[in-house]
């Protein structure tokens, strides 16, 4: 049923504006993230892939209407995210001696060794990055705490020299776990990235950075927000593609990163 469409109960005679909203949707006991998007179609559809639960409706389409839909489809898309949780969960990277990771786009590998509760890292003696961790001290756990510790102050810079570009105030960066946005812009809290864009290639981190850091001059997906985005980032378009396509091999290390969706803001 993914990608059909349906009768919408409502038909819009609204301007043809496109709006999106992230939504938390109840089915059953658990609560779907979706991105509510409203145009000027005249069918409701829901679809899912890489990027998530989308739900498509008119503009004008009723909260009553949008619940129904989704709950008519309720076991269709429950079916279709545990088909995915369990892709992934074959999927989880085990941190074993001498299992391959990539950060900043590099082959790193893992070396277990008596280190203690942290990790380290260093040279291996082909050249290759290793992160030394401790087998007795949740080599998972020990993992996340040393990519997000990597994470941050790359980050950081990056959203610094972004922030210089577009001549704009630099704002407070933190590290994110969410379970469906690479990033988020607010007024209030700053930019958030998602640690696990630290195993991507630079070119691909900084096309997340400049797309938060656009947000700043535009709290939008309009034309002008993409403007701006174009401004910082002129091969946006290319590097969006080839986000989604990279997101698809990154090691899911966090368990519970498992059948989750990443996509920007």
């Amino acid at each position: 049923m993914a990608g059909q469409g349906l009768k919408a109960a409502t038909r819009s005679k609204a301007s043809s504006a496109t709006s999106e909203e992230q939504r938390l949707i109840r089915l059953g006991e658990r609560d779907i993230p979706v991105l509510l998007r409203r145009s000027s179609r005249r069918t409701f559809a829901l679809q899912i892939d890489e990027r998530g639960v989308r739900v498509s409706v008119p503009q004008l389409a009723r909260e009553t209407d949008i619940e129904r839909f989704v709950a008519g489809n309720g076991r269709w898309l429950l079916d279709k995210l545990a088909a995915r949780r369990e892709r992934h969960a074959e999927q989880l990277f085990d941190p074993v001696d001498g299992a391959r990771f990539s950060v900043l786009g590099e082959h790193c590998r893992v070396r277990l060794e008596a280190c203690g509760r942290g990790a380290r890292w260093r040279a291996g003696p082909d050249g290759v990055e290793e992160l030394v961790l401790d087998p007795a001290h949740e080599p998972r756990a020990a993992m996340i705490r040393a990519l997000r510790k990597r994470a941050l102050p790359w980050f950081s810079e990056r959203v610094a020299e972004y922030c210089f570009r577009s001549g704009c105030a630099v704002p407070p960066v933190r590290l994110s776990s969410a379970r469906t946005r690479w990033g988020s812009c607010s007024a209030g809290s700053g930019i958030r990235l998602h640690w696990r864009l630290i195993h991507l290639p630079p070119a691909l981190i900084d096309y997340v950075v400049a797309h938060e850091v656009a947000h700043l001059a535009e709290m939008n997906h309009s034309p002008r927000f993409w403007a701006v985005v174009g401004s910082l980032y002129p091969g946006w378009k290319a590097a969006r593609a080839a986000l989604r396509k990279a997101a698809l091999a990154l090691p899911i290390i966090e368990a519970t990163a498992a059948g989750g969706f990443l996509n920007e803001d």
